[in-house]
């Protein structure tokens, strides 16, 4: 039985694998939990999977669940915050955590997962885009695997095989384009309701933003870079409307595979929990004459500029993406809020990157400080120029 813990378990991803861990009873044992502030869905999952430790958000949330715990007699550990992450992701039984929190909060639990001979099962690629390459060098000194779980980077994953990376020519990223790819909808002019509705996929609300401005896809790029030690020129995007080929790889020799399936995130989820082996999924099964077409388009750099700055900052590298991500991450925020327009967003990018000078560093703290000055700027020139 393999021990697992879930950083965000209340959000799309970790529910969907407590589901799969649901449906294939004695299989997985889950160990730890940890959700921001949803404590009443957490209440549920302590009664159904029993784990021996959770943790929240914040203190209040925290004495709240420890109240009811000992009202229930149940003998669950709570923690909170940044040290409660911490926790959940170093716990000595467990055999492989699954990070699928939202954001750079991700990059200390699993620097401490790494540090802790913990394989990782990773949905959080804001982490990876930080500074992935310091990372995925610490996990190749702590002999620890690191299982993509988004649904693009299994396909390549799956597609690589035991394939040798220098064989690689370059890999394909397909995107769905988001609800604006075929729109006349002036950019300026979409609403929050909008940019929510995601016509393939069903997603937490920063993720679903991201798809929308294709910075999601931008992200993604820079993940696969860092994975599979492949340079960001050998990255390539095209828009898939039907998200049914996941991605591609094309060798040396001309030769492209791809990883096929329906759009259902069980089947990433599964592989990344049951590695090295396959197990019977859930999802419905593909039927290629049912799907009729699959259409393949190139994307619009102009009309989304969050893709080409992604692309940029991935060139300059080292501490770029990460202020990169730190601004995207408050300006979805402001927008989700309503306090400013969805065109903003990658102007308020922009600005941000375009002010930072690299710094060839590989001390994580440094990242991670470098991250919250971005956040503190970004929130400064919104508030100043924006509302």
């Amino acid at each position: 039985m393999k021990k697992i813990a879930v950083l965000g378990s209340s959000g799309s991803i970790g529910i969907q694998t407590l589901d799969f861990i649901r449906k294939t009873k004695n299989e997985f044992k889950v160990c730890g939990l940890s959700v921001n502030s949803n404590i009443e869905l957490l209440k549920r999952q302590i009664k159904e999977f029993n784990p021996s430790s959770v943790s929240t958000g914040t203190s209040e949330d925290a004495e709240v669940l420890k109240k009811w715990c000992k009202k229930n007699n149940i003998n669950t550990k709570v923690y909170y915050g940044i040290d409660g992450l911490n926790k959940i992701a170093t716990l000595k039984e467990t055999d492989l955590v699954l990070f699928s929190v939202v954001g750079a909060v991700g990059l200390e639990p699993l620097l401490k997962a790494i540090e802790a001979r913990k394989n990782i099962a990773i949905a959080n690629k804001e982490s990876l885009v930080m500074s992935g390459s310091v990372i995925m060098q610490i996990a190749k000194e702590k002999n620890v695997k690191i299982l993509p779980v988004d649904s693009e980077h299994s396909a390549v994953f799956q597609c690589i095989g035991e394939e040798k990376k220098e064989f690689v020519k370059k890999i394909i990223l397909t995107a769905s384009g988001g609800p604006f790819y075929k729109s006349n909808k002036k950019l300026s002019n979409i609403t929050v309701e909008d940019a929510l509705k995601h016509p393939t996929w069903k997603m937490g609300k920063k993720i679903t933003i991201d798809s929308a401005t294709l910075m999601n896809k931008g992200l993604e790029a820079i993940e696969a870079s860092v994975l599979f030690g492949v340079p960001i020129e050998k990255i390539e995007i095209v828009i898939h409307p039907q998200s049914i080929v996941h991605s591609m790889v094309e060798f040396n020799d001309g030769s492209v595979i791809a990883q096929l399936s329906n759009p259902d995130m069980t089947l990433p989820i599964q592989y990344a929990l049951s590695y090295p082996e396959r197990k019977k999924c859930f999802i419905k099964p593909l039927n290629l004459a049912e799907a009729g077409k699959l259409e393949f388009y190139k994307p619009d750099f102009k009309k989304f500029e969050c893709l080409k700055i992604a692309y940029d900052c991935a060139k300059a590298g080292w501490t770029m993406p990460a202020v990169m991500n730190a601004a995207n991450e408050i300006a979805v925020k402001y927008f989700l809020n309503g306090k400013i327009s969805f065109d903003a967003i990658p102007k308020i990018v922009k600005t941000i990157t375009s002010k930072h000078k690299v710094i060839k560093t590989k001390d994580i703290n440094k990242y991670i400080k470098i991250d919250k000055k971005a956040r503190f700027q970004t929130v400064n020139l919104i508030e100043e120029r924006y509302i």
